[in-house]
């Protein structure tokens, strides 16, 4: 897997999205308001659509994003059923508040962990077959996962997440309009999202 490469090809393609065709921004940043849409959107680039997608079939933008959201709520059950447990547990054993609080917080961070690495493969699967049942395939999934190297999956991850959180901080210090920038931005952030994501997934057969 070549992370440069994806990098390289997630921000140019995030760049060619939206760069001089600012009504199509302007609807996206609508669109992250009514979240289904926007989700559907990503749904799209997730189809490994080049160059991104226009903002085509509202309609079915909103279906495949309310599929999405369903599937990902199921996905966090597990997240808050621990989290409930580990709540439960500590105020239950208030004499080991402190040990009991940084053991809970560190297995929930785990499953947490474990449970999006599935979630993000489980969404491909979902918007690629247009079945709901597939994004719960975890024999596909882990099969998925193991020909992308479980290790390349989680550092290309890290790397994701740390270049988003490097830039969303620096732009969220600048005094004032920092925020608002940000939030102008959202569209931008979920386009290179799910474009390295969608790379990541097809890195297997982009090698070959």
């Amino acid at each position: 897997m070549n992370i440069t490469h994806i990098l390289e090809d997630s921000f140019a393609y995030t760049k060619d999205a939206v760069w001089g065709k600012w009504t199509k921004w302007l609807l996206l940043i609508v669109f992250c308001i009514i979240f289904p849409l926007f989700m559907g959107y990503i749904a799209e680039i997730l189809r490994a659509k080049k160059p991104a997608p226009e903002l085509e079939n509202w309609g079915k933008l909103f279906i495949d994003g309310l599929k999405m959201f369903a599937v990902l709520i199921v996905y966090s059950i597990p997240v808050i059923i621990i989290a409930l447990i580990s709540g439960i547990a500590i105020f239950a054993l208030s004499s080991m508040l402190w040990t009991y609080a940084t053991a809970g917080f560190i297995f929930l961070a785990a499953v947490g962990i474990i449970v999006s690495l599935f979630a993000n493969i489980g969404i491909i699967r979902l918007v690629r077959t247009e079945k709901i049942v597939e994004a719960f395939n975890f024999k596909e999934i882990n099969e998925r996962i193991a020909r992308i190297g479980w290790l390349n999956y989680i550092l290309a991850m890290i790397i994701l997440f740390a270049v988003l959180f490097v830039i969303q901080t620096i732009i969220a210090s600048i005094p004032a309009i920092g925020g608002i920038i940000n939030f102008v931005l959202t569209p931008l952030y979920g386009i290179f999202f799910a474009r390295y994501l969608c790379l990541v997934h097809d890195s297997p057969e982009i090698q070959a």
